[in-house]
């Protein structure tokens, strides 16, 4: 007699934002990984295959790609894939794996190493592996390097990465996000991947990566989500526990949350999770229901479709712009900004450069100004970018400052001017994820960016806003700013 047919998870997402595609690398990361003894899953692949697409340029198609499935599914298996990728095919010359505790990192780089370990023609290009603690790493022989670490707010500093990994993404603050996110600003070709179970009320940068994959439409983002529908445990409120642990053994649930069941986990193991777990803990860690910020906590000064809308990755400044400059509370990040105007004389704003720490904002200012002779440099002496005043002017550099009723007229310009569809960007993720999470404080009879107790680094935003009021004050051609050096 026939046993009981095996369940078989889902290999099909149940949330899935990509943008289109005709081309990928997935099948050649797929076949190389086989060729060390990792062969990957049908889902698995599939994620590959929509995170490795290539433009007609040979560009990724996604900047970015998240990953939210349960636990022990296989993700990480996903990225040993693509950093065996980056290393053999692709030619990137630094990966950065980190993870939220250091024994995570250890983890993914012991797996690596016995990959290649294992396999002669991956091994013959290696130049050394590094094992010393905190120091983990492979180095090739062409000069491509790996890093493992445990996130921090200093970690990834420093590095310019082609490739960054950010697994437990639940745990992703904005300490790390702005130490790890501006070293991929000078890459030519980079890519950046969220892998995480489901999240937290404090999750804000997963939360907000996955808002943008539900609502779709992103140029640039690959998400998919393997998980049991939002209202599981909501639609149970109220009943006895009996009833609800009845509705969460409902299997069509544990394999539509995870696509590894009966493959590396069994039906058993999952029905022992849920007779010991607290009913909101089994849909979280096996059913990957999350409970993420609300909606409110996100996009609450500019609306998420207007700043999406005005999103023009061709546009471009003619003539002089106007730069900004800004640093973050914590002084972990500093941002430069521009702003001028378009041949069709809308506003144009854009991130020039957003980089840890503030060692490396005089010089790069100089260059800046030497190259595009400006209509005005603006800073605010008043806030964390004030340090910067000395030295900038003892680099030649003529400053406007502005008063606070005139960063409250910025901040009122730059809404207005979205409002009435007066500006294109960039659509650049440091800018997105900082008006995802900004929030206004009072100034007087206005108001003004509200600087702390944010989920993300507002200085991008800051340093847009006061360039885009500074090039509409200054642009008349009255204002010279570096005499000295030009």
């Amino acid at each position: 007699m026939r046993g009981t047919p095996t369940l078989v998870g889902d290999q099909t997402p149940r949330i899935r934002s990509v943008p289109p595609y005709t081309r990928t690398s997935g099948p050649e990361v797929a076949e190389l990984a086989a060729s060390a003894g990792l062969v990957l899953d049908p889902w698995e692949r599939n994620f590959l295959d929509d995170a490795l697409a290539e433009d007609d340029d040979g560009k990724w198609v996604c900047f970015e790609c998240g990953i939210i499935v349960s636990r022990q599914n296989g993700k990480g298996a996903i990225f040993e894939a693509r950093i065996l990728g980056g290393l053999f095919l692709f030619d990137e010359r630094l990966l950065l794996y980190s993870a939220h505790e250091f024994k995570t990192a250890t983890e993914m780089f012991l797996r690596v190493k016995a990959l290649i370990d294992n396999t002669d023609d991956l091994r013959r290009r290696v130049r050394r592996i590094m094992t010393a603690n905190g120091d983990e790493g492979v180095e090739l022989l062409s000069g491509a390097r790996l890093r493992f670490i445990a996130r921090s707010r200093g970690s990834g500093r420093g590095f310019s990465g082609d490739l960054n990994i950010l697994d437990e993404a639940f745990k992703l603050g904005p300490s790390e996000m702005a130490a790890l996110l501006p070293t991929m600003s000078a890459r030519p070709n980079p890519q950046l991947y969220y892998g995480s179970s489901a999240g937290f009320e404090d999750s804000y940068q997963l939360g907000s990566v996955r808002a943008r994959g539900m609502a779709g439409g992103d140029p640039s983002l690959c998400f998919v989500e393997h998980s049991a529908p939002d209202d599981t445990l909501k639609k149970l409120e109220g009943k006895p526990l009996a009833e609800i642990k009845e509705a969460l053994a409902d299997r069509r649930l544990w394999a539509m949350a995870n696509p590894a069941l009966g493959i590396r986990i069994t039906e058993d193991f999952v029905a022992k999770e849920l007779r010991t777990l607290p009913p909101e803990e089994f849909a979280r860690e096996r059913l990957g229901v999350g409970t993420y910020p609300t909606e409110g906590e996100t996009w609450a000064v500019i609306p998420e479709e207007a700043w999406r809308s005005l999103a023009d990755v061709g546009s471009a400044i003619v003539g002089a712009p106007a730069f900004a400059i800004d640093v973050n509370p914590e002084r972990s990040a500093a941002a430069i900004a521009a702003a001028g105007r378009r041949p069709d004389g809308r506003l144009h704003v854009e991130v020039i450069d957003h980089r840890g720490g503030t060692g490396w904002v005089v010089d790069r200012v100089v260059e800046l100004i030497k190259r595009w002779k400006p209509v005005a440099v603006v800073l605010d002496a008043g806030g964390p970018a004030g340090s910067l005043v000395g030295p900038l002017e003892g680099a030649g550099v003529k400053l406007v400052i502005p008063t606070a009723r005139e960063l409250g007229q910025g901040c009122g310009q730059l809404y207005d001017t979205v409002a009435e569809q007066g500006l294109r960007h960039l659509d650049q993720p440091p800018l997105t994820a900082a008006l995802a999470g900004a929030e206004k404080r009072p100034l007087s009879d206005a108001w003004a960016w509200a600087r702390r107790g944010l989920s993300v680094d507002i200085c991008p935003l800051v340093a847009v806003t006061e360039a885009a009021w500074a090039y509409q004050r200054h642009s008349s051609g009255d204002y010279n700013v570096l005499d000295s050096v030009w």
